[in-house]
C-alpha cells in the first residue's frame, strides 16, 4: 500500500513511532527487547491478534503498508464511526488501483499486551477473507528495530543502545552466514522498508512487504530485465489483488539472476504483474520472509538476513475458481529452478550483539503450532505435521491446533486424516466456524451425503456474524449442494456487508445471478446482478455465460446467443455454453447449428443434457 496524501493527525502519529536515524552513542552496543508479536501463517499470510475495544481481532502483519488499515466490513462489525478520507486529505493506492478511503478511531486498541487510547485507522480496501479485520502497518512496526522470524512464527521488536554503528545486529547469526543491504532511513512520508536488488543485472527498487502473499515484480522492471509476457517460457500465473478494486493479471517467467546483498539466485523464475507497483519495482512478500530470517535495523539504515533453506519464491499458480474452494496448484517437483535457494555464499559476521532481556527460545505448544503453520505455508508438510502433532500432544484440548493440522493434512492430500482432525476440533469447539466450513468443503469434494454437509453449513451460519467473510464460502457450498434459497441468502449477507467496489463484488453478484438462473428464480434480479458483474469485467466468459442462461430462461434467445458467443470466444470448449447456445439456436429455428452445438457439448461432457434437465433446462 502506498499513500497519496497523509492527514496531519496520522502524520503526527507516524512521526512519533518512527525511530530517529542513527546517531553517535557511547558504551557497548546492546539490544533492548521491546516485545514479541506471535504470528500464525495462514497460507502465505501472516496473521496476528490485537484487540479492538476489548474484542479480539485478526490482522495481517504488513510491513509494506505505511499505516494500519481496517476493512469496511470490520468497521461495520465493530460499530466504528467513519469520516470520509477526502475530508482529511487521505487516500490509498495499491495493487489494483486506488481505494475509497475513510478515517476512524478505535477507542481502545490492544497490542503487545498494552492498551492504547483513540488509535486512528484508515478504513479501505477489499474483504481479506477468514474474518481478517485489516492490516497492521508501519505505524506499529516502526516502534523500534524489527526482526521478522516468520518461519518460527514471531515478529520481535528491539531498541538498540550504545554505539552500534559498526556492529552486526543479526544477533542469531553467530555461526551461520548472513547478508546485509543498505536501506533508506524511514520517514513519516515513506516509513516502509526499502532497498535495492538486481534482476538480470538490472537495478531495481524493492519494498519488503510481509502483507504481500507472493513476491511480485512490476511489468516495467521485468521489461528492463529483458522479460515480457511474450518472452519464451513465460506463462500466465493467475491474478492478484491489493487495496484497489480490480484484479491484476500476473505471469511467471525465467530470469537469469536475482541478487540482493551477497545472496544470488541464478536461473530462477519470478512472478511479475500487469501493472506498475506504487512506489516500487518489486514487492518482496511473505514467501521471501518465510525463507529468510530478517532484522530491519532502521536505527542503522541496514537490513540483515539469513537464509532458512528451501525455495525463496512461491511459484504457485491460482487455478480457475472451482465449485468449492481448493488449494492453489503447486509447481511440479523440480520445476521451480530456485528450489535449491541462493547459489552465492553470504558473508560471515565478525561479531554480533546479543539481545538484552530477550526471552529465551521456548517451544511450547503455541510455538510448535506457529512453526508448523509456517512450514505448511512453505509446502513442507513433513515438518509441519510433526510440529503440529507436538503442539497437540502438549495441548490436547486446543481446537485450533487440530484445525491447523487438518489444513496441513488436506494440503498434503490426506483427506481422511484431515477430516478426523476436524471432527476432533469440533468436538472441542462445536461453533468453530472455520472448522465447520473446512469439513463441509472436504465432505462436498468427496460427495458425502448432503445431510452431513448441510448440518455443518447450518452450524456455521448460526455461529458466524452477518458481516463475516465466510458468507461467501457458505453461499458457494450451498450452491454446490443445490440449496439455492440458502445460497442466495448467504450471498445477500456478503454483498450487503461490502462496498460496491470490493474486488470480489463482481464475482459475488455473478454467483448470485448464476444461482437464480439455475433455479429459475427472480430472473430480473438475476439479470441486474449479471449486468453489474459484466460492467466490472466486460470480457469475463463466466459472467457472459451466467447472463446467457438468464436470457435463455426468459426466452430472449437472440440475446442468449450473443452472450454465449462472447463466452465461447474466450473458452471455446465450455460444455455449458455450447449446450445453452445450441438450445437457444434451436428456439430461433437454427436447427442444424443448434444440433451441432449440442453434439459438441455432449462430446465434452456426455451427461450435460441430464445435468441441464435436472435444473429444468432443455429443448
Amino acid at each position: 500500500m502506498s499513500r497519496w496524501l497523509i492527514p496531519a493527525v496520522l502524520l503526527a502519529l507516524a512521526s512519533a513511532t518512527v525511530p530517529p536515524t542513527a546517531v553517535a552513542a557511547t558504551g557497548p552496543c546492546s539490544l533492548g527487547h521491546i516485545g514479541d508479536l506471535p504470528v500464525t501463517m495462514h497460507g502465505t499470510q501472516p496473521y496476528v491478534h490485537a484487540g479492538i475495544n476489548g474484542t479480539d481481532a485478526i490482522f495481517i502483519a504488513d510491513s509494506g503498508s505505511y499505516f494500519s488499515v481496517l476493512t469496511p466490513a470490520a468497521a461495520r462489525q465493530f460499530n466504528l464511526t467513519l469520516q470520509p478520507g477526502i475530508e482529511y486529505g487521505v487516500g490509498i493506492t495499491g495493487v489494483g488501483g486506488r481505494a475509497q478511503t475513510w478515517v476512524t478511531k478505535v477507542k481502545t486498541f490492544t497490542i503487545f499486551n498494552v492498551d492504547a487510547a483513540n488509535v486512528p485507522f484508515l478504513v479501505a480496501g477489499n474483504d481479506l477473507g477468514n474474518d481478517v479485520a485489516g492490516v497492521l502497518g508501519q505505524n506499529v512496526f516502526r516502534l523500534g528495530d524489527v526482526e521478522y522470524d516468520l518461519a518460527n512464527g514471531m515478529i520481535r521488536l528491539f531498541r538498540p543502545a550504545g554505539d552500534c554503528r559498526n556492529t552486526s545486529l543479526a544477533y542469531w547469526a553467530k555461526d551461520v552466514p548472513y547478508s546485509q543491504i543498505e536501506i533508506d532511513f524511514p520517514s513519516a512520508q515513506r516509513p516502509q522498508t526499502e532497498g535495492n536488488a538486481f534482476v538480470n543485472g538490472s537495478k531495481i527498487r524493492v519494498v519488503f512487504a510481509t502483507g504481500a502473499s507472493l513476491s511480485l515484480l512490476s511489468l516495467e522492471a521485468a521489461k528492463r530485465a529483458g522479460v515480457t509476457p511474450e518472452s519464451a517460457g513465460t506463462r500466465p500465473a493467475g491474478s492478484t489483488q491489493g487495496f484497489g478494486h480490480h484484479l491484476v493479471p500476473t505471469w511467471i517467467a525465467p530470469f537469469a539472476s536475482f541478487k540482493i546483498g551477497d545472496e544470488e539466485i541464478r536461473n530462477t523464475r519470478l512472478r511479475f504483474s500487469a501493472e506498475q507497483l506504487p512506489g516500487a519495482d518489486m514487492l518482496l512478500g511473505a514467501d521471501f520472509f518465510l525463507s529468510h530470517r530478517i532484522y530491519v535495523a532502521a536505527s542503522q539504515g541496514k537490513l540483515y538476513f539469513t537464509y532458512n533453506g528451501g525455495p525463496v519464491f512461491n511459484l504457485t499458480t491460482q487455478a480457475p475458481r472451482p465449485p468449492v474452494a481448493a488449494p492453489a496448484t503447486a509447481e511440479a517437483p523440480g520445476a521451480a529452478s530456485d528450489a535449491a535457494g541462493p547459489t552465492s555464499p553470504a558473508s560471515t559476521p565478525a561479531s554480533a550483539v546479543a539481545p538484552q532481556a530477550a526471552a529465551p527460545e521456548q517451544l511450547d505448544a503455541a510455538a510448535y503450532a506457529r512453526r508448523g503453520s509456517a512450514s505448511a505455508a512453505r509446502h513442507d508438510y513433513e515438518h509441519a505435521l510433526a510440529d503440529l502433532t507436538h503442539a497437540i500432544e502438549l495441548a490436547p484440548r486446543e481446537p485450533d491446533y487440530f484445525y491447523q493440522r487438518a489444513r496441513a493434512y488436506s494440503a498434503d492430500r490426506q483427506t481422511d486424516k484431515a477430516l478426523a482432525d476436524l471432527d476432533q476440533a469440533l468436538e472441542l469447539k462445536p461453533d468453530h466456524v472455520d472448522a465447520l466450513v473446512a469439513r463441509a468443503t472436504l465432505r462436498a469434494l468427496r460427495h458425502d451425503p448432503p445431510e452431513a454437509i448441510d448440518t455443518d453449513l447450518a452450524a456455521a451460519d448460526r455461529a458466524a456474524p452477518k458481516e463475516s467473510a465466510v458468507r461467501f464460502a457458505l453461499g458457494d457450498l450451498y450452491r454446490v449442494e443445490r440449496n439455492y434459497p440458502a445460497a442466495i441468502a448467504q450471498f445477500d449477507y456478503w454483498i450487503d456487508a461490502h462496498n460496491r467496489d470490493d474486488v470480489r463484488m463482481a464475482e459475488a453478484r455473478n454467483l448470485r445471478c448464476w444461482v437464480r438462473a439455475l433455479g429459475g428464480q427472480d430472473l430480473e434480479r438475476a439479470l441486474a446482478d449479471c449486468d453489474f458483474a459484466l460492467s466490472a469485467s466486460p470480457e469475463n466468459a463466466a459472467y457472459h455465460d451466467s447472463r446467457a442462461l438468464v436470457y435463455l430462461r426468459q426466452g430472449r434467445y437472440d440475446k442468449a446467443v450473443a452472450d454465449y458467443d462472447a463466452a465461447l470466444k474466450v473458452h471455446p470448449k465450455s460444455a455449458w455454453s455450447l449446450y445453452g447456445r445450441g438450445l437457444a439456436r434451436q428456439h430461433l429455428g437454427q436447427s442444424a447449428a443448434g444440433e451441432a452445438d449440442i453434439a459438441a457439448a455432449k462430446a465434452l461432457a456426455p451427461r450435460i443434457a441430464e445435468e441441464a434437465a435436472s435444473h429444468g433446462i432443455g429443448p
